[in-house]
């Protein structure tokens, strides 16, 4: 039971890391990009097909991934997203609702509907014991780099320039602007690092399971998931929903080997009802 819980925490960073991008979308920039899981599936794509012409293994094309991710990023925020800007909240969702089925038929054609995974080699058997419970070293890679992307995330977003300008944009857009921000320039780079992030957990997600063109809904309800549990805007918080419900997971697994999302979709409809802002929502008293 200790083993299924802790390995549960482990997924649960993952879960953590898709819901990274989605959060500074959703909380930071008022966008809801209902194409991120497909996103994620078409950088494991990438990544996939670097690996089979090249031989270069997963890891080492996290550096090749997440630039390319982050020019698709900001190519989709400045020509296709920036022209749903002040029109209400639905444009944004059927745009992206739009994207999400293209993006679904592209990687059908390109790659068909055979299932696919990242080969991580010797490092997918690996595992550390401690005492009677074994670990494998890949969910302890994955949990270390999701703290790492987290603290960087939230160290750029709450101390620096830019992040300064990217909430001062979501605030109010007409004050930032007044103030000399070139807030579409703000909104794309923002919309960069949210996919360069989804990048990131799509390899390590590659590596731990498989995937197919029609994986990435799945992938977005996790995503979404963690970032309502951990509360709107909260970068720590989106980290923590995520390791909630793997958990949840985990437990319901333990019941019923078939029960364990069930199981984190109730967790999450329970959180919904009783903190409807989430676990660390930014309180503002008048």
């Amino acid at each position: 039971m200790l083993e299924t819980l802790i390995n549960g925490a482990l997924v649960g960073a993952l879960y953590g890391l898709y819901g990274l991008g989605l959060s500074l979308c959703l909380g930071l920039m008022r966008q809801i990009n209902l194409a991120h899981g497909d996103f994620i599936i078409f950088s494991a794509f990438i990544a996939l097909q670097l690996m089979t012409h090249f031989g270069i293994h997963p890891l080492l094309a996290l550096p090749i991934v997440a630039p390319i991710m982050f020019v698709v990023g900001w190519l989709l925020q400045r020509f296709v997203m920036e022209r749903t800007l002040g029109r209400g909240e639905m444009p944004p969702i059927l745009v992206s609702f739009g994207l999400s089925v293209i993006l679904q038929n592209v990687m059908l054609e390109l790659f068909s509907a055979d299932t696919k995974s990242l080969d991580p080699g010797a490092l997918g058997t690996a595992a550390v014991n401690l005492g009677s419970v074994a670990i494998g070293v890949l969910p302890l890679l994955t949990l270390a780099v999701a703290v790492g992307i987290f603290a960087l995330t939230a160290a750029v977003f709450g101390s620096t320039r830019f992040g300064r300008a990217v909430r001062a944009t979501s605030d109010n857009e007409a004050v930032a602007q007044l103030m000399g921000i070139r807030t579409r320039r703000v909104f794309a780079n923002a919309m960069g690092a949210a996919l360069a992030i989804s990048a990131i957990a799509a390899i390590f997600y590659g590596m731990r399971g498989t995937f197919d063109p029609s994986t990435g809904p799945e992938r977005m309800l996790f995503a979404f998931e963690a970032v309502i549990l951990g509360g709107l805007g909260s970068i720590w918080g989106t980290l923590a929903g995520g390791i909630i419900l793997g958990i949840a997971q985990a437990a319901g697994t333990l019941i019923i080997p078939s029960l364990g999302p069930l199981v984190g979709h109730i967790i999450f409809l329970i959180g919904l009802l009783l903190m409807p802002g989430g676990l660390f929502t930014k309180r503002i008293r008048a």
